[in-house]
């Protein structure tokens, strides 16, 4: 079912999503990768407090290339979450409501995403260009010195995504590995 969502995401939004949905997304929302989340990790373990505001926020596991004469943004794909996976729960458990990557998670994010009444969307990736144009607003906010790395606000409109880990644990590429098994005995 295709649902359009807004952030900032709450709880009550991730209860009305199911693995398999397709949402599009508008709104604001952080883009960091693994050097970005490595580092709020680090300044939470030293007792600081982190360069964002974790409530409610989504963050796009997204690494730009540099933007055309008039875009906001250049190519804006996916990246791999499990790079994050170390990192996720326990920003989650500061707040988070929504990731947006591609691949697989692990056990423990999974976990974290049903403790927190999270989700996790993933994007096709190839398709960052087709991407990019959902992107209307691009601002570095933090960690400038980590380049493609650096933590930003985006501001999108209508982003397509598939709720693959719902608030629930529900795995779309776990349930849709057994269907295709399925069909397949039957034939």
């Amino acid at each position: 079912m295709d649902k359009h969502i807004k952030t900032p995401i709450t709880a009550e939004t991730t209860k009305d999503l199911k693995a398999g949905d397709y949402v599009y997304i508008t709104g604001t929302v952080y883009v960091a990768r693994d050097a970005a989340h490595k580092r709020m990790i680090e300044a939470l373990e030293r007792g600081e407090d982190l360069p964002i505001d974790i409530k409610d926020a989504s963050i796009y596991y997204m690494g730009p290339s540099p933007a055309r004469e008039g875009r906001p943004i250049g190519s804006a794909g996916p990246t791999t979450a499990s790079r994050m996976d170390k990192y996720a729960p326990v920003l989650l458990d500061l707040g988070q409501k929504a990731m947006i990557g591609k691949g697989k998670r692990t056990r423990e994010v999974t976990e974290a995403i049903i403790r927190n009444q999270a989700v996790y969307f993933a994007v096709v990736g190839g398709a960052g260009a087709l991407l990019s144009k959902c992107i209307t607003k691009s601002e570095i906010v933090c960690y400038e010195d980590l380049g493609a790395e650096a933590i930003r606000i985006i501001e999108i409109e209508n982003f397509p995504a598939i709720v693959v880990i719902d608030s629930e644990g529900n795995n779309l590429y776990e349930t849709a590995v057994r269907e295709f098994a399925v069909g397949k005995q039957e034939k």
